[in-house]
């Protein structure tokens, strides 16, 4: 009875313990990254010690038990490692910093907001609206790309028209349209370029700069302005044609 007072007290002074060191790293303006991963650490770091005191109550010797976790197997040791794996993880995430909290990120094949960075997981928001949990330890080892970290990115685009085509005229009606585009960013400057010459069209670079949040919004916009453009000037996009030959006799 005296243990399960103890835990239920336990887990209430933690919560307290935690709305303390919350508040004071509030009132210090720690980085909300740092204020996240400090207090799931300490969460964790309580309840643990909670556990082997509420286990010593129970008449089970702190010392019997560390043996008795230490002869559970390879499976719990390699579960344990896994485990430690991923806290170290989360410990290089919060030194070296390479995102932080609201940053849209590419890592482990998935793209998405960072919502927390937990001591052995970093939850992202995916543009689908999914919440995937990201193993840190497997984070901290591979790829990461910030997308945010630079404020803003490049829409690249690539437009081919028909080799009748006036290039000049081609690159004024592409560049003009993508300038008039409201959330097109004035710098770095919007630019349009030949790209390449193609088997049936000529093929130019479209490249405009937007913030994160506008990218998707801008990509539209370029693609449908500069087609409508197009049309009003008599400039052919050249698509696919397929010539029937009949042979009589």
């Amino acid at each position: 009875m005296a243990a399960i007072l103890l835990l239920i007290f336990g887990f209430a002074f933690i919560r307290v313990i935690r709305r303390i060191i919350l508040r004071i790293m509030k009132a210090r303006n720690v980085e909300l990254t740092l204020q996240k991963f400090a207090m799931n650490l300490i969460g964790w770091s309580l309840r643990i010690l909670l556990f082997i005191i509420v286990i010593s109550k129970l008449g089970v010797e702190t010392t019997s038990f560390a043996a008795l976790i230490a002869a559970a197997g390879l499976g719990v040791g390699f579960a344990m490692q896994g485990a430690l794996g991923n806290l170290t993880g989360g410990m290089l995430i919060m030194i070296f910093r390479p995102f932080n909290i609201g940053d849209f990120i590419d890592a482990q094949s998935e793209k998405g907001y960072v919502e927390e960075i937990q001591i052995f997981n970093t939850i992202i928001k995916t543009l689908e609206n999914k919440t995937v949990y990201l193993p840190n330890g497997a984070l901290s080892n591979g790829n990461i790309i910030n997308i945010s970290q630079k404020g803003f990115l490049r829409v690249s685009l690539f437009i081919g028209v028909d080799y009748s085509s006036d290039i000049k005229q081609t690159k004024k009606v592409l560049l003009d349209t993508i300038t008039a585009i409201p959330k097109v960013l004035k710098d770095p400057e919007p630019s349009v370029n030949v790209y390449e010459l193609a088997d049936s069209s000529i093929n130019f670079s479209v490249f405009t700069w937007a913030t994160i949040e506008d990218y998707w919004i801008v990509r539209a916009a370029v693609l449908q302005n500069c087609k409508e453009a197009l049309d009003t000037a008599g400039i052919e996009i050249p698509f696919p044609h397929q010539v029937e030959i009949h042979k009589e006799g």
